[in-house]
């Protein structure tokens, strides 16, 4: 499947300090894909950053449509907050 980036997306991913490197390879192979709200879907998982504590990388994206739009892009340390056992 074929993504792009919205425009916050974009500026998420600056702001917020995501290798692009590291969303390309969550949006690719995700270790989870989570059912959102309004048909979007959360490809999710969990990134050791380099610094030795693991992160929840979220990537909120509308894969509906083609190519998929990622929507939003955002890292937590809430973990267990997001993380679905399935």
């Amino acid at each position: 499947m074929r993504f792009v980036l919205s425009h916050h997306a974009e500026l998420e991913l600056k702001n917020r300090r995501i290798p692009p490197e590291i969303l390309e390879a969550v949006l690719h192979n995700p270790q989870q894909i989570v059912e959102e709200y309004g048909g979007k879907r959360v490809y999710q998982s969990q990134v050791d950053f380099g610094h030795g504590k693991i992160y929840l990388l979220r990537a909120i994206v509308c894969d509906n449509v083609e190519p998929a739009v990622v929507i939003t892009v955002y890292k937590t340390s809430k973990i267990e907050k997001y993380w679905r056992s399935l």
